[in-house]
């Protein structure tokens, strides 16, 4: 089985950072609690306001139950709520070499 990566990139105006940055263990916390199959999650701060979030899942299934989840949880709903815009939304295998 290979790690299934989500790749979402997204934009938080700046007024709304550190809003967003406060929200994330809370979310981390109940991705944790909640979500079969969370391996971790890392988030990259790019140019123009933009975010990429990088969260590694044991199966593509387990990606896709989260997904019907949505934010379900008061931590989750927080983040998600700061979030100003979508820009895209991908989903990966992660290549382990070697």
């Amino acid at each position: 089985m290979s790690t299934s990566v989500e790749l979402t990139r997204f934009r938080v105006l700046p007024e709304r950072i550190d809003a967003m940055l406060a929200a994330r263990p809370a979310m981390i916390a109940d991705f944790e609690d909640d979500r079969t199959g969370f391996l971790g999650a890392r988030l990259v701060q790019l140019p123009d306001d933009e975010w990429l979030d990088i969260v590694e899942w044991a199966t593509s299934e387990d990606f896709a139950a989260s997904r019907q989840k949505g934010a379900n949880r008061p931590g989750i709903a927080a983040f998600f709520a700061t979030i100003s815009s979508l820009v895209t939304a991908e989903e990966g295998t992660l290549a382990e070499l070697g």
